[in-house]
C-alpha cells in the first residue's frame, strides 16, 4: 500500500509539472491579444503611475529605451494573488467564500515546502532537527497545515453551497464546477480524517515526506491517511487539465494583455506578427463583419460592410 501511495504521488507531481508547462507553452504561443491600453501600467516609472501617465508623454519617446519597474508590478500582483484584492473590492460576498479557499491552498503549499525542508534536514542533519530548529519547523508546518486544510475545506464548502443555491451563479455553473469542488472537499476531508484518526506509532507528516523522498516502502501508513494522500495526488494531477489551471494563464493575462505597452516599431517582431495575422481568413457568424473564411483580415478591416466599398 505504501509503495502504491508513493508511486501515485510521484507520478501526480510529474503530471502536474508537465501539465503546467504545457499550459504555459500553449498560452505563450497564442496570437497577440488586443491590448487594454489602460493606464497607469504598474511597471511604469513611479512618478507617472501617480497621475496615470506613461512613457508616451516623453518627447520623441520612440527613440529611447523604456525602463520597466518590477517593484511596481509586485505591488499590484502580490495583494491580488495572496488576498484576491480585486474580488474583495468588487464582489465582497464572493470574496468571503473564495478567499479562505485560495489562501488555504497557499498555506497547504507552504506546508509542503516546510515538510520537505524538515524531512531533508532530518535526513542530512538530524542533530539540527533534534534541537530548537526542529521544534520551530514542527510548530510552523503543523500550524500552517491545520489552518490551510481547515480554510480550504470551509472555502470549498461555501463555494459549493453558493454554486448550488445562488441564482446568479447557477447561470455560470456546469457539472464540472460542482465536481471540482466535491473533489477538493473529498481529498482534503479524507486526508484530514486520516491524520486525526491515526493510531499511536503512526508516522507523522515529516516522517511520511522523508519516507517519500527515500521511497521507504516498508513504512506502515494508516489506510485512511494513504487514501487521502492518493486523492490529493490525483487532484494535483487533475488540476492542469481543467480551467483551475488559471494560475498559469493569469501571468499572461496581466503581462500580455493588461500591462503590455511595448511599442510596435517598423521591423519589430510585433509588426511581423501583425502582418501575418492580416493574412488570416477569419470566419464570423455576424453578417456585418463579412468574415466568410475567404476574405483576409486586411480585406475585412478595410471594407465598409454596408456599402461594399473600401474606406
Amino acid at each position: 500500500m505504501t509503495a502504491f501511495t508513493f508511486s501515485v504521488l510521484y507520478l501526480a507531481l510529474l503530471f502536474f509539472a508537465a501539465g503546467c508547462v504545457v499550459r504555459a507553452v500553449m498560452y505563450a504561443k497564442q496570437p497577440l491579444h488586443l491590448r487594454w491600453e489602460i493606464y497607469p501600467v504598474p511597471h511604469e516609472e513611479p512618478s507617472r503611475v501617480k497621475h496615470g501617465g506613461s512613457y508616451f508623454e516623453e518627447l520623441n519617446w520612440w527613440k529611447g529605451s523604456h525602463k520597466s519597474y518590477m517593484a511596481g508590478e509586485l505591488k499590484v500582483m502580490v495583494p491580488e494573488m495572496l488576498f484576491l484584492k480585486a474580488l474583495f473590492e468588487f464582489n465582497r460576498p464572493m470574496w468571503l467564500r473564495s478567499f479562505p479557499f485560495h489562501f488555504g491552498l497557499y498555506l497547504m503549499i507552504g506546508t509542503c515546502g516546510l515538510l520537505v525542508a524538515a524531512a531533508l534536514l532530518g535526513i542530512w542533519a538530524p542533530a539540527l532537527m533534534a534541537g530548537g530548529l526542529g521544534v520551530a519547523l514542527h510548530a510552523l508546518y503543523m500550524a500552517a497545515g491545520i489552518a490551510g486544510t481547515a480554510m480550504a475545506l470551509i472555502g470549498a464548502l461555501l463555494l459549493l453551497v453558493a454554486r448550488l443555491t445562488d441564482d446568479k451563479l447557477k447561470t455560470y455553473t456546469v457539472a464540472g464546477d460542482i465536481f471540482n469542488l466535491v473533489f477538493f472537499i473529498a481529498a482534503f476531508g479524507v486526508l484530514a480524517a486520516g491524520y486525526l484518526t491515526r493510531g499511536e506509532g503512526a508516522p507523522g507528516p515529516a516522517a511520511i515526506v522523508a519516507g517519500l523522498l527515500k521511497f521507504q516502502t516498508n513504512m506502515e501508513m494508516p489506510p485512511l491517511m494513504a487514501a487521502g494522500l492518493v486523492l490529493c495526488g490525483l487532484l494535483a494531477a487533475y488540476i492542469p487539465c481543467t480551467h483551475m489551471s488559471h494560475f498559469v494563464g493569469k501571468y499572461f493575462t496581466y503581462h500580455s494583455v493588461r500591462w503590455n505597452d511595448a511599442v510596435n516599431m517598423p521591423g519589430s517582431s510585433i509588426e511581423k506578427k501583425l502582418m501575418e495575422y492580416l493574412t488570416y481568413k477569419p470566419t464570423w457568424s455576424s453578417p456585418h463583419v463579412t468574415a466568410d473564411g475567404k476574405r483576409s483580415w486586411a480585406e475585412v478591416a478595410t471594407t465598409n460592410p454596408w456599402q461594399g466599398e473600401k474606406k
